[in-house]
């Protein structure tokens, strides 16, 4: 058994078809089939129920499927450590992170992390804290850039979590716009009679907004919903309504202006995550490393943006 032939295993139990697995991996389909066959002898069972037009996993198969993947994983991730021994002129780190932060922390990140490393891959994942932490879980991200409210708990005892910053909710509108006025903090009571502009529900920010409105018995005067962040913010920009964002988008958006939001003050905690039980790659420590370094910056910059943004004790 080698790790070609779990490939074409794996290939053809996702495709159900040998002739379109072979062109997937570009193998001749005689060559898939006898490997196929050469694996199934190895072990001494049969793998696939032959049909035609119509291939499934025998109980046997079946079994073999989740272990399969699982050693193709841990060969990558081998292979992948060794690059590492070049001194990070190779390598991958894989990170997920929510889609506000991606805008603003992991874009200034990953930047510099380029710069200093151009031949380590990088792979983003853009998801709400709750998939990244699955993801994370999973084995599918190397560290998670996670969200939750102030106060909240955080991942489960199987990761570990790094704080970071807290960051304050503020309400942002079109610098040309009246809609604020010269208001310099915003209650919710006064929030709900402005027209506004909300997230799509996926977003972690949407919903602890909605919560706070639903306990204060309100109801927003939305005139846009479910839109992602660059469109809100666009939408913001031209006049279109206001919203409420985290702090840190405000940084180099010369187009909106803000005003806190109190009454009640809403903010965030934004942490780093990953697996208790798998040490981090040279790559990826590398990654953790820069990442604790730009939210410093960020949290002392301008004072943390006069307050909004504070390092997480």
């Amino acid at each position: 058994m080698n790790l070609e032939q779990l490939q074409s295993f794996v290939e053809v139990a996702r495709i159900g078809h040998f002739t379109r697995a072979a062109a997937h991996l570009h193998l001749a389909q005689p060559s898939l089939s006898r490997q196929i066959s050469t694996l199934e002898a190895d072990l001494g069972a049969t793998l696939f129920h032959r049909a035609r037009g119509n291939i499934t996993l025998t109980t046997a198969g079946e079994s073999l499927l989740p272990l399969a993947k699982r050693m193709l994983t841990d060969a990558e991730n081998v292979r992948y450590e060794m690059q590492e021994l070049a001194g990070l002129r190779k390598g991958r780190v894989r990170l997920g992170a929510t889609p506000t932060l991606c805008i603003s922390l992991v874009a200034e990140v990953l930047t510099l992390f380029h710069a200093a490393y151009p031949g380590i891959d990088l792979h983003l994942t853009e998801r709400g804290s709750h998939g990244l932490l699955e993801d994370l879980a999973g084995g599918a991200l190397d560290l998670a850039l996670i969200t939750t409210p102030e106060g909240g708990s955080g991942p489960s005892a199987s990761l570990r979590r790094l704080p970071l910053l807290t960051e304050q909710l503020v309400v942002v509108s079109s610098v040309t716009s009246p809609l604020l006025g010269d208001l310099q903090s915003v209650t919710l009571a006064q929030l709900a009679e402005l027209p506004q502009i909300t997230f799509h529900e996926s977003y972690d920010l949407r919903a602890l907004t909605m919560q706070e409105f639903q306990k204060a018995n309100l109801v927003p005067k939305v005139v846009l919903e479910g839109a992602e962040m660059d469109a809100v913010l666009r939408c913001v920009e031209r006049g279109l309504g206001v919203a409420v964002v985290p702090a840190m988008v405000l940084v180099d958006r010369p187009g909106l202006r803000s005003a806190r939001l109190t009454a009640p003050r809403l903010a965030r905690s934004i942490s780093l995550a990953h697996r208790n039980d798998v040490a981090l790659t040279r790559a990826a420590q590398a990654m953790q490393d820069l990442i604790i370094d730009t939210a410093n910056i960020l949290s002392s910059v301008d004072g943390g943006a006069d307050g909004l943004i504070t390092r997480t004790a």
